[in-house]
């Protein structure tokens, strides 16, 4: 019978360094958390979701140092995938939509620090404050 290897799948070789799949298992929590909260948890959004966690994870076999980062960018890896699909100018391709601002158009937080991590939080693109970490959304 096959070993599992150390942060790895049963007969899956370890590429540059061994990978703390809880690291993607807490991204994967936090990203469904907020899409939970603006009602977008939907099935199609999770399967974006589950196929930005599977590409994430090949990153950070590539760079285990990268573990403070992946958080966000699976995040931005879905928001960019909601809006590939819905459209930029749709309310469902700007998740998480803005609720602090009234009036104007409406628009999406984005994560901060724009490379993902470390604390990545969620930033309104208009006002530049902060609403939320990630995983902390409130549910509108």
């Amino acid at each position: 019978m096959p070993e599992a290897r150390p942060g790895g799948r049963v007969g899956q070789p370890a590429h540059n360094g061994d990978v703390d799949d809880s690291v993607i298992y807490q991204a994967r929590a936090n990203v469904l958390a907020d899409l939970a909260a603006r009602a977008l948890d939907t099935p199609a959004s999770v399967t974006l979701l589950e196929e930005a966690c599977s590409e994430r994870r090949w990153w950070l076999e590539q760079w285990v140092d990268g573990e403070p980062y992946i958080a966000g960018l699976i995040a931005q890896d879905v928001q960019d995938a909601l809006a590939d699909q819905f459209g930029r100018h749709e309310r469902d391709g700007l998740w998480p939509v803005c609720t602090r601002c009234d009036g104007g158009p409406v628009h999406a937080l984005h994560v901060d620090p724009d490379l993902g991590g470390p604390d990545p939080q969620w930033v309104c693109e208009e006002s530049g404050q902060l609403v939320a970490p990630l995983g902390r959304l409130a549910t509108t």
